[in-house]
């Protein structure tokens, strides 16, 4: 486990990063990772051990934003904006059906969450990635979303151990991040709609359009 810059990965206390320097770019150029005693630095934390290649690749997409920025001494912008939702709110939805995207996308709850209700776990699946998602869903709402990330595998893919699986997951999304991210990239999820993640999940559950909102139509 280390930084694309070849930094094994501690974690150090929070009081270890530098007075004026941007979390991102210590962890990038040291692979010291402050850390507090909360919840939301333990799920960090978690996600380093089981998904590193991603949280690395992250890393460096922002570290590097920060220096190119600085140097330009330019605003916080788009490529930054998208990686720090990614590492907060990501959820990876892992699929061999690529139509599920689509129903995503148009937000068809019924067809991307009831209809696949008997092929969740061996078609479809979704793999936490967003820290500050997971300390959320510590006192679920009905109202969390998180943006997915989707991943097209092989149906075989769904009969392989868990550790090669998130190996592959993880592989797969570092493979994926670069500096061309932007919040289009993702896909919202009602994470109350995953099969089993909520109780009564009849086919009115989905009807709640505060939670399961329509898609906007452009004028």
């Amino acid at each position: 486990m280390q930084t694309e810059t070849g930094h094994p990965i501690a974690f150090v206390p929070q009081e270890c990063l530098p007075f004026g320097t941007a979390y991102e770019a210590y962890i990038a150029h040291s692979g010291k990772v402050p850390t507090r005693e909360n919840l939301h630095d333990f799920f960090n934390a978690l996600v380093w051990l089981h998904l590193p290649r991603t949280k690395a690749r992250l890393n460096a997409l922002q570290a590097w934003y920060i220096h190119h920025r600085q140097a330009e001494k330019g605003a916080r912008g788009t490529l930054r904006d998208a990686a720090t939702i990614f590492d907060e709110n990501a959820a990876l939805l892992v699929t061999s059906d690529a139509s599920l995207v689509d129903d995503l996308r148009r937000h068809a709850w019924t067809d991307a969450f009831l209809k696949r209700r008997s092929t969740f776990g061996t078609e479809w699946s979704v793999l936490l990635f967003g820290h500050a998602l997971m300390e959320k869903l510590v006192t679920p709402f009905k109202a969390i979303t998180a943006h997915a990330w989707p991943i097209l595998v092989e149906d075989s893919f769904f009969g392989e151990e868990s550790a090669s699986q998130i190996a592959r997951i993880d592989r797969a999304a570092a493979s994926m991040l670069n500096e061309s991210l932007t919040t289009r990239h993702f896909l919202p999820l009602p994470v109350a709609g995953l099969p089993g993640w909520w109780p009564a999940q009849d086919a009115s559950f989905y009807e709640d359009d505060l939670v399961f909102r329509p898609q906007r139509i452009k004028p």
